[in-house]
């Protein structure tokens, strides 16, 4: 007996059903996400967002049409088990096989036109005189920004201004990185001895999470950073400050802190502007982090750890535990010296 329309549907639909399902409840969740692509903030991310919409919209209306063409060569024109049929005579047709041939060529030029014009608006050769630039270095696992025009050195967090053309301008100290930060500025791969780039202008205040998407080693996934992008007012606030020196304690545990970090070798890979500044100079600058204003940081060690005492203690305990692979070495600070040299640091606001 030849099976109906109704037999091959009960086949087929349910697993329809269930991939539409599945379709529909990947978008459900209880966000809102750090790292989420779809929430554009910036005139860089809004043309990225844009153009996916688009190509989706485009390729959406081609599956409707393969999936409408493919149900109708089944169901209609398809031959059944058991029914007489003649032979074709015909060897070829030449408008289908035009159709084969310009249908996929127009929309292939649906696609590139738009793509080539986002990259070229993305991607320019020259940027406003006024823009802020701002050099990122990538480290292994760390990132470190350089604000040329005022001269202030951070690392893991970058503050930029809402409303102002940014110039991020790239490279890399040791191997690889990819810069992401999905909100607003897209991606771009860092790479040693080659400085790519990236500009933006972001147009809501906020922070925004960043993370190295080129594996880069042992601690990859422990290469993240933050975005702040601030009000005009904020911005210049924070710049002036991170041009004061640093927080010389008074007294009590931080001045302890001060002395003990003035006896350990921490000045080996770290400086502190105004106090220690002997730390050995590589290609782009010292192989740790400037640690002048740590105690205003939110983050440290690659955005992974909140700036809290419990957690600066047990990084400069056991910081391989924390990071593996980490860079650096476990110094045997502990108890009472412990205690003291992270209070010292965590006054450096």
């Amino acid at each position: 007996m030849r099976p109906n329309l109704f037999d091959r549907a009960r086949v087929w639909l349910p697993g329809v059903i269930a991939t539409l399902c599945g379709v529909a409840l990947s978008g459900c969740g209880g966000g809102p996400y750090p790292m989420d692509t779809l929430a554009p903030q910036s005139d860089l991310t809004r043309a990225f967002t844009s153009l996916f919409k688009e190509i989706t919209i485009l390729d959406s209306i081609v599956l409707v049409v393969v999936i409408v063409a493919m149900i109708g060569a089944i169901f209609i024109y398809s031959s059944r088990e058991g029914d007489p049929g003649e032979p074709s005579a015909m060897h070829s047709d030449v408008t289908l096989e035009m159709l084969w041939t310009v249908i996929p060529a127009l929309i292939l030029v649906a696609i590139t036109v738009p793509t080539v014009h986002t990259i070229i608006k993305t991607q320019p050769n020259k940027w406003p005189a006024n823009a802020l630039e701002v050099r990122v270095i990538a480290h292994q696992w760390w990132w470190e920004f350089r604000y040329p025009s005022s001269g202030v050195e951070t690392a893991d967090e970058v503050h930029i201004p809402e409303g102002r053309v940014i110039h991020f301008s790239m490279v890399s100290d040791d191997v690889i990185h990819s810069f992401f930060m999905p909100a607003i500025g897209g991606k771009r791969d860092v790479v040693p001895g080659q400085v790519n780039q990236i500009t933006l202008t972001a147009d809501k205040p906020g922070e925004y999470y960043g993370q190295c998407t080129e594996y880069c080693g042992t601690s990859h996934a422990n290469m993240r950073f933050r975005v702040f992008v601030d009000t005009p007012e904020q911005f210049k606030e924070w710049t002036a400050h991170q041009l004061e020196g640093p927080v010389k304690p008074a007294g009590g545990a931080a001045a302890a802190g001060a002395k003990e970090w003035a006896n350990a070798p921490c000045a080996i890979c770290h400086t502190i502007k105004g106090v220690s500044g002997f730390s050995k100079q590589y290609a782009f600058g010292f192989r740790g982090p400037d640690l002048t204003h740590f105690g205003s940081r939110t983050t440290f060690a690659g955005s992974i750890l909140d700036n809290t005492p419990a957690n600066v203690a047990m990084w400069i305990e056991n910081p391989d535990a924390v990071k593996p692979g980490a860079h650096m070495p476990t110094l045997g600070v502990r108890g009472q010296q412990l205690t003291d040299l992270v209070a010292y640091l965590e006054s450096l606001k």
